[in-house]
């Protein structure tokens, strides 16, 4: 998670990435919880870059765990954060990357026997992703990033598991040795290749969710999956002067009065919103919009926003108003 997270701007100016409000918690929560809730164990290692002391500070406040944090100030790539980390790294792993939110039995892996497991799910365009080539036993052949053609559709989601991650750190090293980048950095991919040219028996586990969330729009598609299949906290409000459209989410401590509220919107803690309609949108805390009809957008903490239809994609401490 050490990335500048510039797709998100302007809220990753102020934020890191991981720490983006969907559904009303910050993305990494939404990666954490199942995690914790499926799996035994022993300590998260978190690799940290800009903004990285905000990630430290609410992991402690929110959680009890081991935590172990590693500074990447170069960013060159997945493969060399995994060097940074080498000397944590003991036996089995699971690696993911922190914009991957995803829906996933994670019991396949107590049983799992191969060397290395890639999380994938089958997508129509496999050319913005990473993909995997399948062999008739059902054994990764090739790992290819961005890939110039449509034969190989299972896109890696950015969830690995392997079994023993010193075959990974040997990879690791040799990538990193023969100076092989790609486009400037040291991919995982690449690393992962050599570990199957080396012999590695990798496999493939599908999910059934999975939505990488480095854009806004990305994040307001997972913010309305999420609100569907988890969050939706509609049926508990009491909000006698709003119309509420499911799913939405409004935390207890927001004041929301004459308005339209959803569907797919979350208006976060300590927010005051009146006279407006708020739908596939996100206001964070302590947010206020007022005579507002908002639609796809997302207004950061502390912002105020007042004004016609529009749709925003507004800073934390930012303002706004359009009239007319």
């Amino acid at each position: 998670m050490a990335g500048y997270g510039s797709r998100m701007r302007p809220h990753t100016y102020s934020h890191p990435k991981p720490l983006i409000n969907v559904a009303g918690q910050p993305m990494l929560k939404h990666l954490l919880d199942p995690l914790l809730s499926q799996l035994e164990i022993d300590e998260f290692i978190f690799i940290i870059g800009y903004l990285g002391d905000q990630i430290k500070e609410w992991v402690a406040d929110t959680y009890d765990f081991k935590a172990i944090y590693v500074v990447q100030d170069e960013p060159i790539g997945q493969a060399h954060a995994i060097h940074l980390a080498r000397q944590h790294l003991h036996g089995p792993a699971l690696l993911l990357f922190s914009d991957t939110l995803f829906d996933a039995d994670l019991s396949v892996i107590g049983g799992f026997t191969g060397d290395g497991l890639a999380f994938v799910q089958e997508v129509e365009d496999p050319r913005r992703f990473g993909v995997v080539a399948l062999d008739d036993q059902g054994r990764v052949t090739k790992f290819v990033e961005k890939p110039a053609t449509m034969e190989n559709k299972l896109a890696v989601i950015g969830m690995y598991y392997l079994r023993d991650s010193a075959q990974m750190l040997h990879a690791v090293d040799t990538l990193m040795a023969r100076k092989q980048m790609t486009r400037g950095e040291f991919y995982l991919a690449d690393a992962f290749q050599i570990m199957v040219e080396e012999g590695a028996d990798f496999r493939t586990q599908p999910v059934e969710f999975w939505l990488d969330c480095g854009t806004p729009d990305s994040v307001l598609e997972s913010n309305q999956y999420l609100l569907n299949k988890h969050f939706d906290n509609s049926a508990s409000l009491d909000l006698p002067t709003v119309a509420v459209i499911p799913p939405v989410y409004v935390h207890p401590d927001a004041q929301v009065e004459n308005s339209v509220v959803g569907p797919n919107a979350v208006i976060s803690a300590d927010c005051r919103v009146s006279d407006s309609v708020i739908r596939n949108s996100i206001i964070d805390q302590k947010a206020v919009v007022s005579a507002s009809l908002l639609d796809r957008s997302l207004v950061g903490q502390e912002a105020r926003v007042a004004g016609r239809f529009q749709s925003l994609n507004v800073g934390d401490t930012s303002q706004v108003e359009t009239f007319g």
